[in-house]
């Protein structure tokens, strides 16, 4: 597309105000031409910060319009299934922000719909995009480090009191876990290249209330290959701030995020090989989604492979049996 992927993005929250909006306003080769939200004050304003030309608060009128190419989709979750369907029978390509679905099914029938009308499908999971991600791939893709055994995750947030719909399970589908966990199980499975699971145990923290989500979680999940995975989330977290954190445990060596650490076996002893430049000027988090966009329209100009998000089937389903299991206070196996 010579002058540029023409893309609108389809809810103004947190997330499309932090960076979909602004990288998409500096991005070469895209074309920001509209906004979509119920607030029309709000996406007024930001359209006139920004430049963008037009505001819609009727997603079906967006999708009758000419001028697009490609939606980014960042409603609340229950939204995204709808969303995506629609704007993929109106033969536009989509990156919609994770979960793709509140379900399994859903999943498939997203990527039946994609595949039907011959457009590119891509779930927004900005953590694979990181500098420092994308070199920890290449130690583990060309097995420097051995065969992977665990991965320890982790993401503890300051208690926050905010209302908002990710406090609807309704419309979030779930707590801290689809919040912060699930993008740490993606990535966990991802850099694993898809193992199967055997089973899975979690325990979770949720409100008396009808249609409360978790604020805690925590997971344990073995697979076929040997891994294990411990997945540790909250968001009362009781401290003076955040905490992130992602190490991989290898037979021959292991290795951290945030600052990025490699440390590797070689002649019986621990040598860091950390890659020298690991750490990105900017934030990880922008710089994550200025990548995960430019490979979104890198597909769509079939510059870069395409490869359809059929692993977010196995995700969903090891979601749903970590839920499962913390209702049902059992062990869950596949």
């Amino acid at each position: 597309m010579k002058d540029g992927v023409r893309i609108a993005v389809v809810g103004t929250g947190a997330i499309a105000q932090l960076t979909h909006i602004p990288v998409l306003s500096k991005l070469r080769g895209a074309k920001l031409v509209a906004l979509c939200d119920n607030d029309a004050a709000k996406a007024r304003a930001l359209a006139d910060r920004f430049d963008v030309p037009d505001v819609f608060t009727d997603f079906e009128e967006l999708l009758d319009s000419d001028e697009l190419d490609a939606v980014i989709i960042a409603t609340p979750n229950h939204l995204h299934e709808p969303h995506v369907l629609s704007a993929l029978r109106a033969k536009l390509h989509v990156l919609c922000e994770r979960p793709l679905s509140l379900t399994t099914r859903g999943i498939e029938r997203c990527l039946t719909a994609a595949q039907k009308a011959d457009r590119r499908l891509v779930v927004g999971h900005n953590h694979r995009f990181r500098s420092d991600v994308q070199a920890l791939d290449q130690f583990i893709r060309n097995a420097e480090l051995g065969q992977v055994t665990s991965i320890r995750a982790g993401s503890l947030h300051v208690k926050n009191t905010a209302d908002g719909w990710r406090n609807r399970r309704a419309e979030s589908g779930g707590g801290v876990f689809l919040e912060h966990g699930f993008p740490l199980l993606d990535l966990a499975m991802w850099l694993a290249d898809g193992p199967n699971p055997i089973r899975v145990v979690s325990s979770m923290r949720r409100g008396r209330a009808t249609g409360s989500v978790e604020d805690a979680m925590q997971v344990f999940l073995e697979c076929e290959n040997g891994l294990v995975l411990n997945i540790d989330v909250s968001w009362s977290y009781v401290g003076d701030e955040d905490r992130w954190w992602f190490e991989v445990h290898a037979t021959r060596g292991s290795a951290r995020l945030a600052p990025m650490r490699v440390t590797k076996e070689l002649n019986g002893r621990a040598v860091d090989v950390s890659p020298s430049g690991a750490a990105a000027r900017e934030s990880p988090f922008l710089q994550s989604y200025r990548a995960e966009i430019a490979h979104f329209l890198a597909v769509i100009n079939d510059e870069a492979p395409y490869e359809p998000p059929t692993d977010q089937v196995l995700v969903q389903k090891v979601v749903e049996a970590i839920y499962k299991a913390a209702d049902d206070g059992k062990e869950i196996r596949f």
